[in-house]
């Protein structure tokens, strides 16, 4: 299954999500299309698989910025996330194309608002158990954090191969003045 992913990818990256094709990608993985009909449905079921492998790989490498933080604050917490995203973006180009440009595939958008949704939860249960951040800080507006990064990194991704490294460090700033706004004495760094 993941010769048929990684097919898939390369694909979307040479090619485009709108050109992919269950046949095109059983060609690149070189496995008859009836093998890689065992495994998916459609192209929109490789395309979710792809997303869902790229958005868990997103997860370990926020819990790696995280763990890596010598020193801990709501702006470091937001830098941190933001990289992880970021290295993720870098070394998989596919879900740039796929996720941040291509959201017009309803199923896509649905699966990233949900990851969202979870990434907020664990963002949240972070800064609250470091003491970063006061009670006053709702899932809601955590949630709402996350979104607004996640249409950040939109605009960022949407014509810039690699990212607008501008508009990625604005959306930290908004982002950080955001989550300061809860913070506690430790969470501003001070």
């Amino acid at each position: 299954m993941e010769g048929i992913l990684d097919a898939a990818e390369r694909l979307v990256v040479t090619q485009s999500v709108e050109e992919l094709s269950t046949r095109a990608i059983a060609q690149s993985a070189e496995v008859p299309v009836a093998s890689l009909y065992q495994y998916f449905a459609d192209k929109e079921e490789v395309l979710l698989a792809l997303i869902e492998r790229d958005m868990a790989e997103m997860d370990e490498q926020l819990a790696v910025e995280l763990t890596a933080l010598d020193q801990l604050s709501a702006e470091a917490v937001v830098r941190a996330a933001t990289e992880a995203f970021v290295t993720v973006y870098h070394r998989r180009p596919a879900f740039v194309e796929i996720y941040l440009r291509g959201r017009g595939n309803p199923a896509i958008a649905k699966f990233g608002r949900l990851h969202n949704v979870r990434i907020a939860a664990t963002l949240r249960e972070f800064l609250l158990a470091e003491g970063l951040c006061t009670e006053e800080l709702s899932p809601t507006a955590v949630v709402l954090a996350v979104e607004i990064g996640d249409r950040m990194f939109q605009l960022a991704f949407e014509s810039v191969d690699g990212g607008d490294p501008e508009i990625v460090e604005e959306g930290r700033r908004m982002l950080t003045a955001y989550l300061e706004f809860y913070a506690t004495p430790l969470g501003l760094g001070r």
